[in-house]
């Protein structure tokens, strides 16, 4: 472990490995980096020290970067323990960023890490999951009053902050970035389902083509897992507990039915959820003899690793991030990345290209709390249409593609209630 006074990483010397990996996602982000060329200019975030606690990538490189271009001071830490690329890491600490942050943390280092990215006081919040934020509305609360706000970046943190919101227990405004358009539209389907698959396939090599792959949950995240693994020439079972996802899927054409029911008929499982208990011992004990579990939702409570744990004889990791379980009576199952998230523990997140819009909407959003903060009130606000449209537009023209715009009688038309046939 290498130690600084701004940095805790696994292993400086890495850095000029990580600093190929940032160029590559720079070159592929136009978006943000637009973003940091006018931020360069005006400065809109002087002054502020942001909070950081997200997926050490190299994408969120990008965004650090852009962070402290207009003019902020950053504090960072990962939002998961097996998620942080140790390169990466090694970067931004050799060019003088404060990072906490190191692939395969306990949870006792987690949150060290995140307590350490507090101690300079932060202005603004940024989070992947809303861990930081429930810090500091419980262990180091202490900070709260000189938050002017937070954003958060996926389901489940959102999730969390609107029940903090109702039951009053929210300290400051924050903005639920996950929600916006251009981010569960495109990260959530398109990310979460190449990388997922990219995960899975780099822990096992196995054969995609063929194979019964249940996908627990059918939200953004999980259709664009099934999407995926359908393309690869998967049969694809769906579970849900919402009558509405689970009618989609199956005018999707996707079979759907109870995860007791899909436990004996797969070969690889993956949860999207965001709910804990989603494959449980019932579940094990009837699964195929090699079957294949991984999660791609936030926390990795959505399988019951204690359960895996009480029905085997013995483990063994078979390959980076493959857990081979034998369970007593003789069969073989197969955990990936700890149970944590596959695409980031065993592969290397969403690619750049759509965390671009992503991330460029939580650049925006602190750049807005940064301005507005402190006359918003202390709820969980949603972003605009028009900045959505916005960063779509400009997505599509960085890719070299148009769309026709309304003439004036057309718009007249939409609004035109006395029109008919």
């Amino acid at each position: 472990m290498d130690k600084g006074e701004l940095y805790t990483v696994a292993d400086l010397s890495l850095a000029d490995e990580g600093a190929l990996r940032i160029d590559w996602a720079r070159s592929r982000m136009p978006v943000l980096a637009a973003l940091k060329r006018q931020a360069e200019k005006d400065k809109p975030l002087a002054g502020m020290r942001v909070a950081g606690c997200l997926h050490v990538t190299k994408e969120t490189a990008v965004l650090i970067e852009t962070i402290r271009a207009a003019g902020a001071e950053v504090s960072w830490s990962g939002c998961n323990p097996l998620s942080t690329q140790d390169n990466v890491a090694a970067w931004l600490a050799r060019e003088g960023y404060s990072v906490h942050a190191w692939h395969g943390q306990s949870v006792e280092d987690f949150y060290w890490c995140i307590d350490k990215t507090l101690e300079f006081e932060p202005t603004l919040t940024l989070d992947d999951g809303a861990d930081l934020i429930v810090r500091v509305h419980s262990a180091k609360s202490e900070y709260a009053a000189g938050v002017i706000g937070g954003t958060e970046e996926t389901t489940t943190g959102v999730h969390r902050l609107r029940a903090m919101a109702a039951a009053g227990d929210l300290k400051y405004p924050v903005i639920a970035v996950n929600d916006a358009i251009t981010k569960w539209d495109f990260d959530n389907v398109y990310g979460t389902g190449q990388s997922t698959i990219d995960g899975i396939l780099r822990s096992t090599s196995v054969l995609i083509a063929g194979k019964t792959f249940v996908v627990a949950g059918y939200g953004h995240c999980g259709k664009g897992v099934a999407m995926r693994a359908r393309g690869m020439g998967a049969n694809v079972i769906i579970t849900e507990v919402d009558p509405l996802p689970g009618l989609r899927a199956v005018m999707d054409g996707f079979r759907v039915m109870k995860m007791d029911d899909a436990a004996a008929l797969g070969d690889i499982f993956c949860t999207a959820t965001g709910m804990k208990d989603v494959i449980v011992g019932r579940h094990m004990e009837v699964m195929k003899d090699g079957a294949i579990i991984s999660n791609t939702g936030h926390y990795d409570c959505e399988i019951n690793i204690s359960d895996l744990e009480s029905r085997s004889s013995s483990v063994r990791t078979i390959r980076a991030e493959n857990q081979e379980y034998t369970m007593i009576d003789g069969r073989k199952i197969h955990l990936l990345a700890e149970g944590r998230l596959v695409n980031l523990a065993a592969a290397e997140g969403h690619p750049s290209e759509v965390m671009d819009m992503s991330f460029a909407n939580q650049f925006l959003s602190l750049c807005r709390l940064a301005k507005e903060g402190e006359q918003m009130d202390a709820i969980v606000y949603d972003i605009s249409l028009e900045q959505d449209m916005e960063l779509a537009t400009t997505k599509l023209d960085t890719l070299g593609f148009s769309i026709d715009k309304l003439t004036q009688e057309q718009i007249e038309y939409s609004t035109d209630y006395t029109a008919g046939t």
